[in-house]
């Protein structure tokens, strides 16, 4: 399967990763994903002597230095693997949370052509003044201050020229390799490759789609229109497509800057409570929420509220998911094991468990949090304690709560930097109950009557008509009923071939008696030659036939 990568296009990028993850130690991960010997049937050489040594740092750090090493591409993945906390434990997590967008700045020379192509015109025409030194450089975009003709300040997020390539490039490579790796390294199978790439491929895909991105800032702005403490730039339509973004300018203070905030005279303790709500109510109430809310795209303004940037990655909750969150966390704060069991099974994607097992390890799990006061509670540690059983038993989370898990582990340490004190289960216990008791409330119980009622009122007014069909089946002898049984399947199979071998011995021992007596009757003359020639020839056939059989027996036992 390898060999389709050591096609023209792919193979210089394909020597590029094997030589990167080499000198950070990861050659035994090389070889036996296939990678180096593609690379030497094409006449590549890898350079294994130019590794670093192993002590040096520990896997996580390698493994975040040769990601940041291979670009843009390689960065997002690890920034998306430090988002499966079920995957992955903590100290992996932790590590790959530090890799970085920031690159090297395009000069303006190089994004001007495509300014002008998506603008329609020269950036001097539309715009009253454009600063040709970026204030900000990623991976995939760079930002650039400019004035609209009215004299308000903007922010051009223009995509970098040539990236999409590059990463369609990156994305097939990394698509094939997961494919090897699931199938041929066993050990590493319980990461869930194919699932992981596929996870990336689709959020890179739509981070790389501006358009998308302030659809979805619009999206959580009219979710707030009544909440003035949160502020999302507004989206000028005019100038923004697929590669370029404009957006109002967003005056305030990086929520990193503690030394600033103070200087400004903001309160933390209130500051940190805000985000806190706006972020649950993003999760709990609206469904749809911002995915990344790491103080980088966060902003303090100087009359205390709180501006969100950068929505390219956004997540999605259904009303039912959103419950079940809640019912996770109450389960785990009144020690309801079974409760928690129950949903940890209905998030888990599939593979088998020992679900007694499971649940007298979530038995275990929360009873850590027996007795402990709501205010030493850490929301963000418990969520993570859950999805670290799923991983213990091979299960995965769906995408959605891998990021939603993720977003409390982030605004519960944002907002202990923020103030100390801060008490993430006291502020989400009020939404965790609204949510809890929205499932009783009379408006929700009419609406899953008028769903049943809708649903039974469909079924009765098809049946006759499926009625109709089955018995115009039966008449015309085409009813039939089909078991299907695995293990039956499994077992006839090695019938079939028990029997097959059965027959090919017992057409050997024909022959070597047949054989026999040709021989033990052959005389003189050229008749008798071809007789001796046809019980030669037997005994080859018999030989033949029973190293068949041999290999065919040692096969099948090693297969089993």
């Amino acid at each position: 399967m390898l060999d389709a990568l050591a096609g023209v296009r792919d193979l210089g990028r394909l020597q590029e990763i094997a030589s990167v993850f080499v000198r950070h130690g990861f050659g035994d991960l090389v070889r036996r994903s296939g990678m180096a010997g593609v690379l030497e049937r094409a006449g590549r050489l890898l350079h294994w002597e130019h590794a670093e040594e192993r002590p040096a740092l520990l896997p996580p750090a390698r493994l975040r230095r040769a990601l940041q090493e291979l670009g843009p591409t390689f960065v997002k993945l690890g920034q998306v693997l430090a988002t499966r906390v079920d995957l992955l434990p903590p100290e992996w997590i932790a590590e790959l949370g530090l890799l970085q967008n920031a690159v090297p700045a395009l000069s303006w020379e190089a994004v001007y052509p495509q300014l002008v192509e998506d603008l329609g015109m020269a950036p001097e025409e539309a715009f009253a003044r454009v600063e040709t030194v970026p204030v900000a450089a990623a991976s995939l975009a760079q930002a650039h201050r400019a004035w609209l003709h009215d004299g308000s300040p903007v922010i051009l997020k223009v995509r970098r020229p040539g990236i999409t390539a590059t990463v369609e490039a990156d994305l097939r490579l990394m698509a094939r390799l997961a494919e090897v790796i699931e199938s041929q390294l066993p050990d590493l199978r319980r990461y869930r490759p194919v699932e992981v790439v596929r996870q990336f491929r689709d959020s890179l895909r739509r981070e790389l789609d501006f358009a998308a991105e302030c659809r979805s800032a619009e999206r959580i702005a009219a979710n707030f229109a009544d909440d003035p403490g949160l502020v999302v730039p507004r989206v000028h339509w005019r100038w923004t497509s697929e590669r370029l973004n404009v957006q109002d300018f967003i005056d305030g203070i990086p929520a990193g800057d503690l030394a600033a905030v103070d200087a400004a005279g903001l309160d933390r303790t209130a500051l940190a409570r805000a985000g806190a709500g706006i972020v649950l109510e993003m999760l709990l109430e609206d469904g749809l929420f911002h995915a990344d809310p790491h103080p980088g795209n966060i902003f303090f303004l100087r009359d205390g509220r709180i501006a969100l940037i950068d929505f390219g990655m956004v997540g999605h909750l259904g009303e039912r998911r959103r419950l079940e969150i809640a019912r996770l966390l109450h389960g785990m704060v009144v020690q309801d094991a079974e409760s928690v069991a129950d949903i940890l099974l209905d998030w888990s994607l599939g593979g088998e468990v020992d679900e007694e097992r499971l649940e007298s390890d979530t038995a275990t799990l929360v009873d850590r949090y027996r007795g402990v006061p709501l205010k030493d509670l850490r929301m963000g540690t418990m969520l993570s304690d859950a999805a670290g059983l799923l991983r213990a038993h091979g299960l995965v989370l769906p995408p959605d709560l891998a990021l939603v898990i993720k977003a409390f582990l982030t605004l519960e340490g944002f907002g202990r930097q923020l103030d100390p004190g801060f008490d993430m289960a006291t502020e989400a216990k009020p939404w965790l109950e609204r949510v809890l008791l929205r499932r009783f409330a009379p408006s929700v119980l009419a609406r899953r009557g008028r769903r049943g009622l809708a649903g039974m009122l469909e079924l009765g007014a098809e049946l006759p008509r499926d009625l109709r069909r089955l018995l115009r089946a039966a008449r015309g002898g085409r009813l039939g009923a089909r078991i299907d049984i695995p293990t039956l399947d499994a077992f006839g199979d090695r019938i079939d071939s028990a029997a097959s071998r059965l027959t090919m011995g017992v057409i050997t021992a024909a022959l070597i008696i047949g054989s026999s007596i040709v021989m033990n009757s052959v005389g003189g003359g050229a008749r008798n030659q071809w007789l001796m020639a046809l019980g030669v020839a037997g005994f080859v056939g018999a030989a033949a036939l029973g190293v068949w059989i041999v290999y065919s027996i040692w096969k099948g036992a090693h297969r089993r």
